[in-house]
């Protein structure tokens, strides 16, 4: 799913990274081509303060900034009152704070439970209806809607990214389908800052033999994944969540988000 337009050839200069403190904003910091703004609700090495759920505070966190990457968000599922305050209205305040701001370029981090209902023999891309596994996962479709009306009605061009699991090494066998290495994560995103799209979604993961996800809109931003999941087929761990049969795995549980609420 990708809209294409022309852009400027002028480098970013500045780009504000939410969630900065977080697993992927610490995976992604040092491999952005980028002069960074780091931003987060928590503290960490270099991240200045910004809760998302305060639209004033956004609005001057983004000024200047050419682009925003925003990952900060509660990252699994929680109580649905929890999801709607940092997820939904987190996110809304981040496009409208771009929008107010002029920012050419919202890279926002979604996941691959928009579609995690999906059993595990489908192969899906972009263009299949979602089936999110949770309010978490609800809150990451609500989030790609978003950056689409901002796309089209305000111009603030979006590119979404569906990541699987991004961290140092698979550990398991689901991880084998879904890992996203942070060598291929940092080439996504600086993809995703730059091409010249008005409005995209991709899945973020590497080239993964045992892989699910079509990556046709991820390479058409001219990312090249250099990593497969197959290099340690030997050494995880086994996936307790294989039985649910569902892309989303443990997520996808009846129990899961009832546990949480």
């Amino acid at each position: 799913m990708l809209l294409t337009k022309p852009m400027s050839n002028q480098p970013r200069t500045v780009v504000a990274v939410t969630g900065a403190a977080g697993g992927v904003g610490t995976i992604l910091a040092g491999r952005l081509e980028r002069d960074l703004r780091l931003l987060d609700l928590r503290p960490g090495p270099g991240c200045d303060l910004l809760d998302v759920r305060d639209l004033p505070a956004t609005e001057k966190a983004l000024a200047g900034a050419d682009a925003v990457i925003h990952l900060g968000a509660i990252p699994t599922e929680a109580p649905f009152e929890e999801i709607l305050d940092h997820n939904l209205r987190g996110t809304y305040n981040i496009f409208e704070a771009a929008r107010r701001q002029g920012v050419r370029r919202v890279v926002f981090a979604s996941s691959n439970h928009v579609t995690g209902m999906y059993p595990r023999s489908d192969r899906i891309g972009p263009e299949d209806p979602i089936r999110p596994d949770t309010y978490y996962g609800v809150s990451k479709a609500f989030g790609e809607a978003l950056a689409r009306l901002y796309a089209e009605k305000w111009g603030v061009s979006a590119v979404c990214i569906r990541i699987g699991t991004c961290i140092e090494r698979p550990l398991d066998k689901r991880h084998l389908s879904t890992w996203l290495s942070p060598r291929d994560a940092g080439d996504l995103f600086n993809a995703a800052l730059d091409a010249p799209v008005q409005f995209s979604i991709v899945y973020g993961v590497s080239a993964n033999t045992r892989g699910w996800w079509d990556l046709t809109t991820a390479k058409e931003l001219g990312y090249v994944p250099k990593d497969d999941a197959e290099l340690f087929a030997a050494e995880v761990a086994g996936d307790p969540s294989e039985p649910t049969g569902t892309q989303g795995g443990s997520f996808t549980e009846p129990d899961f988000a009832l546990e949480r609420s």
